[in-house]
Parts: structure tokens; sequence; C-alpha cells
């Protein structure tokens, strides 16, 4: 039904090159521009994620029985999910929700963390033609229940860490008609274990195009409600050279994956999870709270040879512990860094400390792992985010959607066609229910990223901050219009500005300016209150770290608060008073 793409006619001869773990980089020469030229793109007609990441390993004799999840929790318990038991159970998980209606096209969600269930649930339904909806479990109530009404989602599938929140707006969702609980309980829910116990482990999977809807992921929002960003199954081979490239070269026979990122984000699920199926490799599943110790544990007892970290879990992994090789067995070969930019201290411990050059990527949702490096083919600058990965055409353009000279900083953005005129497989279809915001993303040909970077004369882009208010703090990215917005429901706001607040440890902070309404009197007690009142209905790494009380905020004719374009003025004053001196450029 399937054809197994191949990702690129480069990436086999490129793959036997590269057999020293830790050669010395002073000995590389540079690939690049062959391997970009020489590379194409074969997408087949009908294409299916959950064929190429599950089944065809399920089918193979040779196969079935090798691991795809090691999973382990916080509490000890640990267990392993062969890839014939992963097809089984997503065959009668599918059962199990074809017999409540689901179909082609419908959105299933799922609020379930890094554990086997979260792969089955995914599997279950691409085969299906329906579309997943990954969830994080931080979500508070509210930024939960606009989702599920936004999308209209049929069923949710969810275990302990996200019940509570979806209790709390269960009735505001009434296009939801199946409620699927994972160890937990909840009225009129069809409990996980016994449900699918009663159903078939066969299942005719549907046959998908490849520019069929997949997945369903949405974005924090510079102005508005977040965007709900529509994959294509297509999507998953768009990501394929860019995660070979940065792991370099994956995969290799002992190759083990771990990444503490959620895959119900971009970064877990087209980052680490996906791609790590596609090839039939493991990888592992923590169901706990990240710290450096469990990283060492985790990358140290599952031989973990390639990863996927933020910065700032590297900076944590950094001061809890500077020399890792003398205290821990690690088998580490490949190093991917996104999120935010990998300082030279950083950089520079992964090369002295783990004998490994980090590779950092720059993507996003909608059109991911479109730059970065791969530095046993190309040479590694400390701070560029690399350059674009062999099948994307990215160029940096003017508000015209004009191609900018190097040197020039302007936006980042990939256009729908390589460089030999066939069409990226990378991109999104469309934002759910938005065909206003899908248009604004484009100029022409060209998907414009809001992201602002110059190119240097070796083609390597330099980031340079964002074109809009989006901002990262903790490889997290927030969007300020959601927390404004929160906030202005609580009756002591009268008006509020987020903005970040650079962190040496983050990369930024949340903070808010609050003007109060009137009776209200700033405290320290309103600020916990305020706080609080946030991470009660949103992520918690989106509540304001930091909230000043402010008489006035600059305002535009139309009354909204002034970020951007011609009022870049009120926007640097923000951010002044933010960093307490004064706004560095490529920064904000």
């Amino acid at each position: 039904m399937t054809q197994n793409p191949a990702v690129s006619t480069t990436t086999g001869t490129a793959t036997s090159t590269t057999t020293n773990q830790h050669h010395d980089q002073s000995q590389d020469t540079d690939h690049y521009r062959q391997m970009y030229r020489e590379f194409r793109w074969e997408v087949p007609e009908y294409f299916n994620i959950a064929e190429v990441c599950s089944r065809r390993w399920a089918a193979d004799p040779m196969h079935g029985a090798a691991t795809a999840i090691h999973y382990e929790d916080s509490e000890g318990h640990c267990e392993s999910l062969s890839y014939a038991n992963l097809q089984a159970q997503a065959n009668q998980l599918s059962q199990l929700l074809h017999t409540r209606g689901i179909r082609r096209g419908d959105v299933v969600a799922c609020i379930l963390p890094q554990r086997p269930q979260t792969t089955v649930t995914l599997m279950a339904c691409l085969q299906m033609g329906a579309i997943i909806m990954p969830l994080s479990f931080l979500f508070g109530p509210e930024a939960l229940e606009y989702r599920l009404q936004h999308s209209e989602a049929s069923a949710l599938i969810v275990d302990q860490s996200g019940i509570d929140a979806y209790l709390q707006i269960r009735a505001a969702c009434p296009a939801l008609k199946t409620l699927i609980t994972l160890d937990c309980q909840a009225e009129q829910a069809l409990d996980w274990h016994s449900s699918l116990a009663d159903m078939p482990q066969q299942f005719e999977a549907v046959a998908t195009l490849a520019s069929d809807p997949a997945i369903l992921i949405y974005t924090s929002g510079t102005t508005g409600a977040p965007k709900g960003a529509l994959l294509p199954h297509s999507a998953l081979i768009g990501n394929l050279p860019g995660f070979v490239a940065s792991q370099n070269w994956f995969p290799r026979d002992q190759d083990v994956f771990w990444s503490p990122a959620d895959w119900a984000w971009t970064g877990g699920l087209m980052d680490a999870l996906l791609p790590t199926l596609y090839f039939g490799k493991p990888i592992v599943g923590f169901q706990g709270r990240f710290s450096a110790e469990t990283a060492y544990y985790l990358m140290e007892k599952y031989r973990v040879t390639n990863t996927f970290l933020f910065p700032t879990a590297l900076k944590m992994m950094m001061k809890a512990c500077a020399t890792p090789l003398q205290q821990y067995r690690l088998h580490l070969r490949a190093v991917m860094c996104a999120g935010e930019a990998v300082g030279d201290a950083v950089f520079n411990w992964c090369v002295s400390a783990l004998k490994i050059t980090p590779n950092e990527m720059f993507g996003q949702t909608e059109m991911n792992y479109i730059v970065g490096n791969s530095h046993l083919h190309w040479p590694a600058k400390p701070g560029s985010m690399g350059r674009p990965y062999p099948g994307h055409r990215v160029a940096l353009i003017d508000d015209e959607g004009e191609e900018v000279a190097d040197h020039q900083i302007a936006e980042v953005a990939v256009n729908r066609y390589d460089m030999h005129g066939q069409p990226d497989p990378i991109f999104f279809l469309n934002y759910w229910k938005n065909p206003a915001a899908t248009n604004d993303k484009f100029s022409g040909d060209w998907c414009r990223t809001g992201d602002l970077a110059l190119r240097d004369a070796d083609g390597y882009l330099w980031y340079q901050g964002r074109a809009d208010d989006m901002f990262k703090a903790a490889g997290y990215r927030i969007g300020p219009s959601e927390i404004e917005n929160c906030l202005l429901k609580h009756p002591a706001v009268a008006n509020v500005a987020v903005v970040p607040k650079p962190d040496r440890e983050r990369g930024n902070l949340v903070k808010a300016y609050v003007v109060l309404a009137a009776g209200y009197q700033a405290s320290s007690a309103l600020i916990t209150q305020l706080q609080q009142h946030v991470r009660g209905k949103l992520a918690p790494y989106e509540y304001p770290k930091e909230i000043e009380f402010i008489g006035t905020l600059p305002m535009t004719a139309t009354g909204k608060i002034q970020r951007r374009g011609a009022t870049r003025k009120s926007r640097q004053y923000l951010m002044m008073l933010a960093t307490g001196n004064h706004c560095r450029r490529g920064r904000f």
C-alpha cells in the first residue's frame, strides 16, 4: 500500500563515510554544497505515518520483536514495547474508535505524557485516516477548552496527568462524544485496558495520500487565539533530511534515542519520536520531571546514542556535572539543540566534556527542521543557526517578499519548491478554520517564519530575533496574547503587556506589566494571586515569573498595545524596563 520513501540519494553514500564517532573535526571537509545540490525528494503518492513507523516493522519477522519503546516513570516502573505489540495495541484502539463512529478526517485528541500508550494512540488514529491532536498535559483548563472547542474533537484519550483539567471544562465541549481514560476514572468514560482487551488485534488500515491531513498542533499566537497548524503525512518525509543530518547520520545499528521534549509538541513528536520509529529504532520515554541527574541516569541506563536537548537542559546538566564522562558510562554520538541559541559556554562544554559537537537546528511547527548544522559534513559555527538542510530552499526576504543580500537582517522564509523546482513536503496544509491566517503566512511561494536572521558569506544563518512578539523561554515558544487575555479576566487587571525578560538560564523569563483596575492596590500578595490565576488556566511555563505594576501602557490610536513596526520605540520602552537597562539588539 505504501512505499518507503528514500530520504535522498546522498544519505546512503554519506552514511558510509561517518564511521568514526569522535573523529577530529580538523580533518573534516565541507561537503555541504555537493550534498545540497545532489539531494532529490522521493515522495510517493500514497503515504501514511503509521504504516512506515509501525505497521511495516511489525510485519517484518526479523523486526517485530525489536523494541520500539523503553519506558520508565519517576516511581521506577519500567516496561518495554516491541513493534509487534505496538501494532497489535494500535489495531485494538483503531477497532474501538471505529465502533465509536470515528472515521477518516475526524479529530481525536489525546492528553498523554511520554508513555507507550501515547505512541499506540498516534498509530491507531493515523492508520484510520483520522487526525490526531496531541495536547500537552501541562495545559490548564482554559488552554485545553479552546483547543477542544475550536478543533471540534470527536474523542479524547487522557490519563491522570490531564483528567482534572478536562473535567473542569467537559460541559463546554459538546462535540466530544467519546472519552477514553487510562489509569484514571470519569463518568461515561471507556476504560482503556478493559475496552481494548475486547477488541480484535487486526485492523485494515486505510490508504491515505501523502497530502492527506494527519496531525493538528496548536501554536501560540502573537495576536488573537492560538492557531491550529494542520500537518500532512508527508511532513514526516520533509523532516527526515534534517533529522538524519543533525543526528550525525541516524541510524546506526546500536542507536537508541531519548529526548525530554514532550511528545505533544513538534519538538518531541517530529524531532524525536516519529523519525526514530520511522527508522525502526528504540526510543526512551520517561514520565516525570526533568532534572540533570535524571538525564544522565537515563542516558547511561539505556545506552542512549542520540538526543535532542534544549540549551536550557544542557546548561542544567553542565552545572550539575562538569565532567560527566568521569562519572557516567555514556554512549552519546550526537546531540541536536533547538528552541534557543546555544552559547559559547554550552557549545564548548559539549565538545570538551561530552566529546560531542552539538548540532543546532531551526524550524517551527508549520515547516519544521529546515535549517541547521551537521558537523560531520559541514563545519559548525558556534552561535549560528546553520545552513538550510538539503531539500529546503531557504532565503531572507523583506516586507515585499524579495530576497535580500548577505549580511542584511531580514525574515527567514522557506519556498514551496526546492532548488530543482520540486515541491517541498515539509509544509503544513493550513491553519485549522483560519484561511486568513494561512494566507498571511505566505508571500507568493515563500512561507514566512516570523524570525529575523542574517546570512554570512558561507551561507550560515545567524538569529536576530522575532519579527513579531513571539519569544522563547526555556525552549517553549510563547505568544503574549494568550497570557494577556488570561490576565485580563482577573478583576484586578485593567490592562497588561507581556514581554520577554532576558535570563541567563532560560534565555527569557515571562514578564507582565499590569495596569491595575480602580480599587486595587499593588502588593506582593496580588502578584502571587495573578501568577496563580494564570497557572491555573494555562500551562505552567506560561505564567509570568515577574509582574510589575505600571501606571499606563503605550497604546495605538485604536487602543492596542504598541509593539512593532512603526511603534518600535514603544516596544523598546517595555523591553528597556524588562532588561533593567537597555534593549539589546538580537535578543528581541
